[in-house]
């Protein structure tokens, strides 16, 4: 009997990789130089020069806003940030135990259901949904982490900036410029990197036209996993594990004897050191600089240069999550809300993405390989029940 198989000339590739699944203008990259561009604009010009309210209108919208634009966005954003009592009294019923990125998740899915009428074609649905996401989603992460330590939210304020509103938030106090500035700049370095597994998650999600609300839970459902989100955690945690520069390069003797994984290093499309990463480290020295060092950082950099040494010949460097951790941390956030952080950035991305796949959709229907049995004939009833007698 003929097996039943897909023909030989299709190649099957795990996991999608390198297979070109859709075209788009809203990122680029170059693994080889270590380039990243958002819409044709280098990463380290956005970081220098622009904020993440300005970056995030250039992802979605294609273009840097006018100045009036951009202070009419931003006033829309800042009087969207508060979000339904409703949606705070569904939180409050989360136990406190759970991981603030499930909370996150079923928040912004709770989101569509006061806000969805899935217009797609009105670019005033479009508009308001972008405004109603950005806004609102860092007020949700904030309030989840009061909300599980019997703390009442804090309510946003006007006044504030969008990344000094969501340290206020955190703790109702308000944050010291550097602390601000050094927090948008790592917003805009996580805004967008092209089709990685929560953007694709989001495209295929927005190619059923289902509403944003949607796409972006979904996104969020997708970074929660170990192998997307989460990685400085483990940084820190390697870090900790290892304690003193004296044990830097036996602990690195131990991972490269074991093939063990060396949290915060390599990347699937760098093979020099990742440009967010050269950022962050910047980041980090000026916040040590201005609030004292951090013993821990002096730790990551002798460690950085000794996996160097190693493993440069191979291209593996220090990727975004290498430094992103030490930042945070220094900035005050809890180290279980580090991922839901690169959400609230990376919610710029996935909603340019949302966007672009509303602009020529075509609903993801990729095929697969078959590894089942032959075709067979169903088996006699008494056979089948003898069988079925012999199970039980």
């Amino acid at each position: 009997m003929a097996s039943v198989v897909c023909c030989a000339a299709v190649e099957f590739r795990p996991g999608l990789e390198n297979v070109p699944v859709a075209e788009s203008a809203v990122c680029h990259i170059d693994g080889a130089t270590g380039s990243l561009l958002y819409r044709g604009y280098a990463i380290e010009d956005l970081v220098r020069h622009s904020n993440f309210l300005e970056t995030t209108h250039l992802l979605i919208w294609g273009e840097l806003p006018g100045v009036r634009e951009l202070q009419d966005f931003e006033n829309d954003v800042y009087t969207h940030r508060r979000i339904k009592f409703r949606i705070r009294d569904v939180m409050k019923c989360f136990p406190e135990s759970g991981h603030p990125m499930d909370a996150l998740q079923a928040s912004a899915a709770a989101l569509g259901l006061f806000y969805s009428r899935r217009v797609l074609d009105d670019p005033l649905y479009i508009r308001q949904a972008v405004v109603r996401l950005v806004a609102k989603i860092p007020t949700m992460v904030a309030a989840f982490q009061l909300i599980r330590k019997g703390l009442d939210p804090i309510r946003p304020r006007d006044d504030l900036s969008y990344a000094a509103n969501f340290l206020y938030m955190l703790s109702e106090k308000e944050p010291e410029p550097l602390a601000a500035r050094v927090l948008d700049a790592c917003l805009i370095l996580h805004a967008e990197h092209s089709l990685n597994a929560s953007t694709f998650s989001a495209r295929v999600t927005a190619s059923t036209l289902t509403d944003p609300y949607a796409v972006v839970a979904s996104a969020v459902g997708t970074l929660a996993g170990p192998l997307h989100g989460g990685a400085n955690e483990d940084v820190l945690d390697m870090l900790d594990e290892i304690g003193s520069p004296d044990r830097v390069e036996p602990f690195l003797d131990q991972c490269l004897a074991r093939k063990r994984r060396i949290a915060g290093f390599g990347h699937r499309v760098y093979r020099v050191k990742d440009p967010r990463a050269r950022i962050l480290q910047e980041l980090a020295e000026r916040l040590f600089a201005c609030y004292g060092s951090d013993a821990t950082y002096d730790l990551a950099h002798l460690l950085e240069e000794k996996v160097e040494e190693r493993l440069a010949g191979k291209g593996v460097y220090a990727n975004v999550d290498f430094y992103s951790g030490l930042v945070y941390r220094r900035l005050g956030i809890p180290a279980d809300l580090f991922t839901p952080v690169f959400a609230i950035a990376r919610v710029a991305g996935w909603l340019a993405h949302w966007k672009e796949q509303l602009g020529a959709n075509r609903i993801f229907r990729p095929s697969q390989i078959y590894t089942g049995v032959d075709p067979r004939p169903w088996p006699p009833r008494r056979e089948l029940g003898a069988a079925g007698a012999a199970a039980g």
